[in-house]
């Protein structure tokens, strides 16, 4: 029989756009979730002058903007900061890396990898037909990406050899750091021919089995992958192995304003969006990394591990979402600022039972209905 792919792949990008309650939403994939100052400044005038005036950092590690206004005109402006390489690919580059990789931490420095896999993907036509909810990860070794459950993706073992992950379970096979690229493009390819109407490789039936037997790898495969108990935001001051300084700041539901964006910006230094969807700005010397906090603690970066607001997440909710129940955003600070969270420790706040923008782990439902919220404390 014909493959069923009568259902659009509806998940929107820079080009392909996502009519919301709000307005044309259009998100920016950043393989490795790297931005470079440019980049971000570019991104901070786009949120100004075409959209709301807010970055949303999202748990792919990249960055879409609510309310553009003239789609045409953001994916030329973010194309002329080298944001949209690849007009056939852009919403296949979802790669999520380890942000800490090759400076804190870690087994092996996963960064060259991220370059050459986006590059990789870019070049194979073929991998144009992923759906756009595909992803692939590189985890450095320490568990902070793995257990994300992608659907390919490597592990490291060491400085140069790393394990097959397929949607999210580690296999037996190992590979040199030579050979892992190409690896990940047949990967793919194996899911496109096994994949159906399915949009991810977990959706398929038996298909890690059925992958690792179209790659003729004959490889073994064991339960989903944990995540490590450290995964997370790395937040406040952190010592690079180079005796520079990163700093990591959570933000409120992820929330980038426009203007903090472009104080990021200015200090000219790297910058990762993370999973978590928290910013981690590296190689600063001490006296700036003192001269960023106490310029951007106060306009809404968290620097501050203990913060409420690192176990708080949302949706958007109303207005922004028809299909939400509540200004769940809204209701949420107010828990948070009158100390009357409905529960202890994680929690995500969604204004309907879809839950989207739901971290993984072990996370709280605090669920909008017409009588309220609903309070789901089971781990999924």
């Amino acid at each position: 029989m014909p493959k069923d792919r009568s259902q659009p792949d509806a998940c929107p990008g820079a080009l392909q756009v996502h009519q919301a309650a709000d307005g044309a939403l259009a998100r920016v994939r950043l393989p490795g979730g790297v931005l470079t100052p440019p980049q971000l400044q570019t991104l901070a005038d786009a949120a100004r002058t075409l959209g709301n005036g807010q970055l949303e950092l999202t748990s792919r590690g990249n960055i879409q903007l609510r309310a553009v206004k003239d789609p045409n005109a953001f994916a030329e402006q973010i194309a002329s900061a080298g944001l949209l390489p690849s007009a056939t690919h852009e919403r296949v580059r979802n790669i999520l890396a380890s942000p800490l990789s090759g400076r804190i931490g870690g087994v092996a420095d996963i960064r060259g990898l991220v370059t050459q896999l986006d590059s990789a993907v870019q070049s194979d036509h073929a991998l144009a037909d992923l759906p756009g909810r595909t992803l692939f990860t590189l985890d450095d070794g320490r568990g902070d990406i793995s257990g994300l459950h992608g659907d390919f993706g490597l592990h490291a073992h060491s400085e140069t050899e790393h394990s097959l992950v397929l949607a999210g379970h580690r296999t037996s096979h190992r590979v040199h750091e030579d050979d892992a690229i190409s690896l990940l493009l047949d990967a793919a390819h194996a899911f496109l021919a096994v994949r159906d109407k399915h949009w991810r490789l977990a959706e398929v039936p038996d298909g890690v089995a059925r992958t690792i037997d179209h790659l003729g790898l004959g490889a073994e495969f064991a339960g989903a992958i944990d995540l490590s108990p450290d995964a997370g935001p790395a937040i406040g001051w952190l010592e690079q192995r180079d005796g520079t300084v990163a700093l990591g700041g959570g933000l409120q539901f992820g929330l980038l304003d426009a203007r903090l964006a472009e104080f990021l910006a200015a200090i000219e230094r790297p910058v990762v969006v993370t999973p978590w969807r928290s910013v981690l700005i590296f190689d600063l010397d001490e006296g700036a990394a003192e001269q960023v906090v106490r310029v951007l603690a106060p306009m809404g970066l968290i620097f501050d591990e203990n913060s409420p607001w690192l176990d708080v997440t949302a949706c958007t909710g109303s207005p922004g979402c028809e299909k939400s129940l509540a200004d769940v955003r809204s209701d949420a600070i107010t828990a948070v600022e009158q100390e009357k969270l409905p529960i202890e420790g994680r929690q995500h706040w969604a204004g309907c039972d879809r839950s989207c923008g739901r971290p993984r782990g072990d996370v709280a439902d605090v669920i909008a209905t017409e009588n309220g919220y609903r309070v789901n404390p089971t781990v999924r």
